[in-house]
């Protein structure tokens, strides 16, 4: 008795639903819902739109924050003159202990004011600093034994970079560092061309400047100059190195390719 109300009953239900339901495109008919009110609807909507319009602040506020991290970098290498390091350590204001390292000087060894570049073959502020500044301070200071110049390896653009910091060890080993470095300079590829830095290539240019080729040759691969270059980085780094060049002018940093005049009234500065 209660299954057969219990057919009965739900056999009415069918019978409503399929009368008051739309049809699916099954021909199956489906039950009907009674419509949300309008205003309900609207609220819906507004939400939704709310949560889109927060969303879309949100990129656009983490877009500006990129542009504007960008602009600071882009600035910062533009002050610096120079790649800056994105971990280094801040410049110091004031005099640092700096060791001349272990290539040999330009000028009088007892001269007053010491002069010491850090600096990477590979980079074209360096470049600029070498051909627009150096043989000014070479001619004015150096030469007349007012200042002693002394150069030390900053090679942080990459293994080409590390490598051609090693070939000038190696060019030293057979006393010919600062022919070594004023080739790098003077014959430097642009910075995206690192076709020149490997070990046929820098052996060859050695023998061109009248060394051994062969001892050349095993000192670049035998890597026994990695210690020397990446001693010359830390210390450059524990001394405020934050871009290359750096010139430090009796332990005072100078950062960039600064104008000739900038160095000239802080070596003038240090003579007094």
């Amino acid at each position: 008795m209660a299954k057969s109300s219990l057919k009965h009953n739900f056999a009415k239900l069918f019978k409503r639903s399929k009368k008051a339901g739309a049809k699916s495109s099954s021909g199956v008919s489906l039950p009907h819902f009674r419509s949300f009110p309008l205003n309900t609807y609207l609220v819906f909507v507004i939400v939704i739109f709310a949560f889109i319009l927060g969303m879309l602040t949100i990129k656009v506020l983490d877009l500006q924050q990129q542009v504007n991290e960008n602009k600071s970098a882009s600035a910062a290498v533009a002050q610096t003159g120079g790649n800056t390091l994105p971990s280094a350590v801040p410049t110091p204001a004031g005099p640092v202990n700096v060791s001349i390292g272990n290539f040999p000087i330009k000028g009088n060894s007892n001269a007053k004011v010491t002069v010491i570049e850090f600096a990477d073959f590979r980079c074209p502020f360096c470049e600029e600093w070498y051909k627009t500044t150096e043989s000014s301070l070479m001619k004015d200071y150096v030469n007349t034994g007012k200042v002693k110049f002394a150069f030390r390896n900053y090679a942080f653009l990459g293994p080409a970079s590390t490598l051609a910091a090693e070939a000038g060890e190696c060019a030293n080993d057979q006393g010919q560092f600062w022919a070594w470095h004023d080739y790098m300079y003077k014959n430097q590829p642009d910075e995206s061309d690192t076709s020149m830095y490997t070990n046929d290539n820098l052996t060859q240019i050695a023998g061109n400047l009248g060394m051994d080729t062969s001892q050349f040759s095993s000192c670049l691969i035998s890597k026994g100059a990695s210690d020397k270059v990446a001693k010359d980085l830390s210390e450059g780094s524990t001394a405020g190195v934050s871009g290359t060049p750096t010139t430090f002018v009796n332990g005072v940093a100078i950062v960039g390719a600064v104008p000739y005049d900038q160095l000239k009234a802080a070596i003038d500065n240090a003579l007094k």
